[in-house]
């Protein structure tokens, strides 16, 4: 390849590279171009219940749908969710396809380095599960298992920190696809959150339990980098709904637990835009 070739191709593609990054930024709009739009476009997740579902009516429900519906009317417009697959969580937000995410985001240092969290407002155990059948005390029971887990999840990294050099970690594309694989067998574990057993019971009752807690993680709502007019309304939101008893009140509906403590930081996550 010629010189000039090599020059005309490094432009296209610094130009494409730049009309995507443009295009992205057109679409994400500042807290007031949301209120002056009248409608919030929010990342959530759609068949992970009780964190976000779509009931039997059609329409979205469960925690984060609760809790993103009071954030929309502290902004007093309406609210739109977008259902999105666990790896999609970012990409939509990064690109401006939603405005911001209550999407069960744990959080984690990688993530804090792709979006912006906001002070934790829940938080969930990350275990091992099983059927009852098989006996499992520590990660050494698990070696040579297949164990799955929904991919870029918080199940993924837990998992795999703990027993992925004992065993092979199955990635699949969300929860509804990880629970069907040990439903059918596809793998002898999965690593899920505090809502698994539920929803294995309610599939197979009294089949399956719970064997290892792995750790409990915090969630927070997800925002752009750099975008402080959003971190700041939203940290001010859930400073409101956590004094005012809403926060808590969501919480007990869906969870069936008192409002957890959270922690005031966690090591290389920052709650705020500097």
């Amino acid at each position: 390849m010629n010189t000039n070739r090599r020059k005309f191709l490094g432009l296209a593609l610094a130009t494409a590279t730049f009309a995507a990054v443009g295009a992205a930024a057109a679409n994400a709009a500042s807290v007031e171009e949301i209120k002056s739009k009248g409608t919030l476009v929010v990342g959530i997740q759609g068949d992970n219940a009780p964190w976000g579902f779509v009931n039997s009516s059609g329409k979205q429900d469960g925690f984060d749908a609760d809790v993103a519906t009071l954030f929309a009317k502290e902004l007093g417009v309406k609210v739109q969710f977008q259902p999105l697959a666990v790896a999609n969580r970012i990409p939509a937000l990064t690109t401006g396809k939603v405005d911001i995410l209550f999407a069960t985001m744990a959080m984690t240092e990688e993530r804090a380095k792709a979006i912006q969290y906001s002070k934790p407002y829940a938080a969930n155990t990350i275990s091992l599960y099983a059927a009852k059948a098989d006996a499992v005390k520590s990660p050494a029971d698990v070696a040579g298992w297949e164990i799955g887990v929904p991919k870029s999840s918080s199940q993924d990294k837990a998992v795999t920190d703990a027993v992925g050099s004992k065993a092979t970690i199955r990635r699949f594309d969300d929860d509804a696809a990880t629970i069907q694989a040990l439903i059918s067998g596809q793998v002898k574990a999965v690593g899920g959150n505090q809502f698994y057993g539920q929803r294995l019971d309610a599939a197979s009752a009294g089949t399956y339990e719970r064997k290892i807690d792995f750790l409990t993680t915090y969630n927070g709502v997800g925002t752009r980098l750099g975008e402080k007019d959003w971190n700041e309304t939203v940290n001010a939101f859930l400073d409101k709904i956590k004094g005012n008893g809403e926060l808590a009140a969501i919480t007990k509906k869906w969870m069936a637990i008192d409002l957890p403590k959270f922690p005031e930081s966690i090591p290389n996550i920052p709650f705020t835009v500097k």
